[in-house]
């Protein structure tokens, strides 16, 4: 019996994704603030304050293991209405020794997930207690990462800041012995001195841009943590998903003087800003249009 036969089918679909798939390393932003200025024809500066939410820490992920430590029967029915209907002593029998003959197959299976999200999670298992502890050292023996505060439930406080060259592409965050997968904001350099921005991390409903919803093609289902989604019914899935922070917050792209906005996805559109031009996202649950923009990283000639 699968390791997550027990949960809710909706439930079930998303652990196992995100165990097989991202090695239960879902990340998402809570409450933020972030910054990208583009602060000369080749240097850039880049902040994050705010909130991250790793699922794979969180309740959620543990809902798994713990649906699968005690016997639960399935629903019995009647052959010719197929309604639902109290199982005899016979079928519950049945069940339960059917349970008990996969134990050893549940723990094999289990035990090889578990090295694979640990392999995929820079060795650390999500179901050590120490788990969050490992996570924020290995954070904050990266540069950049000046604040990492483990708050419960795999949500954690963090600061990062950076700064750089424009001689290369730049994506936050990106986590020594993690996949990248699930890119908050993603720099891409192009010919001719121009700068494409992307920020598919923050937006939850957008399934095209590659954003949250578009979790392995899970759509409304990926997305409910970051919109902050009741799950459907009640248990341990649904209390994990109201626990994760909803997202909210403001993404600020800053060009300096003798810079030019080629393109922008803002409602305003560039505004004035202490030195040079500036725009500025508003991000939160209803968010569905990735922010993006084009900035030439040169004076024109």
């Amino acid at each position: 019996m699968p390791m997550f036969s027990s949960l809710k089918p909706w439930a079930a679909a998303l652990l196992a994704g995100l165990a097989l798939a991202l090695g239960g390393c879902f990340m998402t932003p809570g409450k933020f603030t972030a910054e990208l200025a583009i602060t000369g024809p080749d240097s850039f500066t880049f902040r994050y304050d705010g909130e991250i939410a790793f699922l794979g820490l969180s309740r959620l992920a543990q809902a798994g293991a713990a649906a699968d430590a005690a016997f639960k029967a399935e629903p019995c029915y009647n052959d010719e209405t197929f309604a639902e209907r109290p199982c005899t002593a016979g079928e519950l029998a049945r069940q339960r020794a059917a349970w008990d003959a996969g134990a050893a197959e549940r723990a094999a299976q289990a035990k090889k997930e578990a090295a694979q999200i640990a392999a995929l999670m820079g060795g650390i298992d999500p179901t050590d207690p120490k788990a969050a502890e490992k996570l924020a050292s290995l954070l904050l023996r990266q540069k950049g990462w000046e604040r990492v505060v483990h708050k419960g439930d795999g949500v954690f406080d963090v600061s990062y800041r950076a700064s750089g060259t424009m001689g290369h592409d730049f994506t936050f965050p990106m986590i020594e012995g993690f996949p990248p997968v699930n890119p908050f904001v993603q720099v891409f350099l192009r010919k001719g001195g121009q700068v494409r921005i992307n920020a598919p991390g923050f937006a939850p409903q957008n399934s095209d841009a590659g954003g949250i919803g578009a979790l392995m093609g899970m759509g409304q289902i990926g997305a409910m943590a970051a919109t902050g989604a009741s799950a459907p019914g009640e248990g341990p899935e649904a209390a994990a998903l109201k626990a994760m922070p909803r997202i909210d917050g403001t993404f600020t792209v800053r060009a300096a003087s003798g810079m030019r906005i080629l393109a922008n996805n803002t409602d305003e559109g560039p505004s004035a800003g202490t030195d040079g031009e500036m725009l500025v996202w508003r991000v939160t649950p209803r968010t569905l249009q990735a922010p993006t923009a084009l900035i030439a990283a040169a004076p024109a000639s």
